[in-house]
């Protein structure tokens, strides 16, 4: 019986210092990437953008597959076009679900972006899903995929706001 105890104690340590580890990645993540993703986005600055990619990314749109990193080139014209117009951006994003080990994490959340131009704002609303590899040191984003539909339903306020009690970004 001292036996069996002793392994249910061994494996409860063994799980609770692997969720410390896990939460402790995810913050690393947090710092390296999610925060810079969100300053680079809001100061629209697609060269910091995109250097939080790896070099091969693979970015599913409803556009379709980018395996040749064109959405690079597209974010230069984009965040181009927005500074010259002198949009003010806002994103917000929040994790519903992050699995990570030691060089991979797989995140799925929502997200919502508010761009002011003039007096006319837009919002946009969707969900994405994210893996990001360990690469030289650093973590990178190695596949990027998003959508503003789900199940033929466009993801709107009521979608991003179930949010609970995960931490808004």
């Amino acid at each position: 019986m001292r036996i069996i105890i002793l392994l249910l104690i061994m494996c409860m340590s063994g799980l609770s210092s692997a969720q410390i580890n896990m939460e402790r990645i995810q913050k690393e993540i947090d710092k390296t990437v999610w925060i810079e993703f969100k300053s680079a986005f809001e100061r629209i600055d697609a060269k910091a953008l995109n250097a939080l990619y790896a070099d091969q990314t693979l970015r599913v749109s409803p556009k379709g597959i980018d395996t040749e990193n064109h959405f690079k080139a597209a974010n230069l014209e984009r965040f181009q076009t927005l500074n010259e117009s002198s949009a003010i951006v806002k994103l917000d994003f929040w994790f519903e679900s992050r699995h990570t080990n030691q060089n991979t994490s797989y995140e799925v959340g929502y997200y919502r972006i508010v761009t002011k131009i003039g007096d006319e704002n837009s919002i946009y609303y969707g969900q994405f899903h994210i893996v990001l590899k360990k690469i030289s040191g650093s973590w990178k984003i190695v596949q990027d995929w998003d959508t503003a539909i789900i199940n033929g339903k466009k993801i709107g306020k009521i979608e991003f706001e179930r949010m609970g009690t995960n931490q808004l970004y």
